[in-house]
């Protein structure tokens, strides 16, 4: 069994913003592994954010974000269910990060829920229509074609994209580890980008 300091145990809350304890318990149950601690303190900021899922989010704020001197503009608007969450530092940074995300990713819809159907035919008619020529069964023709749409997920869907400052974590995951932090849970509710020369669909 590693022995963990008390610098470690540091470095780790710093980089995750869990509690004392549970750094040290995670450190531990690595054998002093940062990386792995880090992971397991991320899947328990999950489930607690799952727990979380249900409850009202009548709060929050709306922020903006301009780049590119000017050519890409980003409103978002992201809800927690209290004032007090809304003012700290944990949730204005992320705000700010996913507005700036929006930005630079450009999704297309905030989860998948939003995705029209007919858009999820359309992608699912262009890779059957890819394969035809296979010869592959339709049963594993079918599991491809849901992979596909996962990868098409990731693409355009907020929730599911990589975050653009650490393509290991998605949307979905780094607002999970926000919820963790302030005890609440947070959605986005909606955001809208420009760009300069963009015509309104």
């Amino acid at each position: 069994m590693a022995t963990i300091t008390a610098d470690q145990v540091k470095k780790l809350r710093d980089a995750t913003g869990a509690g004392m304890m549970e750094c040290k318990a995670a450190l531990a149950e690595a054998n002093g592994n940062f990386d792995e601690a880090t992971t397991l303190l991320r899947k328990r900021g999950l489930a607690q954010a799952a727990k979380r899922a249900g409850r009202a989010t009548g709060n929050g704020l709306i922020s903006s974000y301009i780049h590119m001197g000017g050519r890409i503009g980003v409103l978002i608007e992201v809800n927690c269910e209290t004032d007090f969450v809304a003012r700290t530092d944990a949730f204005q940074n992320l705000v700010r990060e996913l507005a700036m995300h929006v930005a630079a990713a450009d999704p297309k819809w905030v989860r998948r829920d939003e995705v029209p159907a007919e858009a999820i035919e359309k992608e699912r008619s262009i890779y059957r229509a890819q394969m035809e020529s296979s010869g592959k069964p339709a049963n594993v023709l079918d599991k491809i074609i849901e992979g596909k749409l996962t990868s098409f997920y990731t693409q355009f869907v907020l929730l599911d994209q990589p975050f653009i400052r650490d393509d290991k974590l998605t949307i979905a995951q780094l607002i999970a580890e926000t919820t963790a932090k302030t005890g609440e849970n947070i959605t986005i509710n909606r955001f809208t980008r420009y760009r300069v020369g963009e015509s309104a669909d």
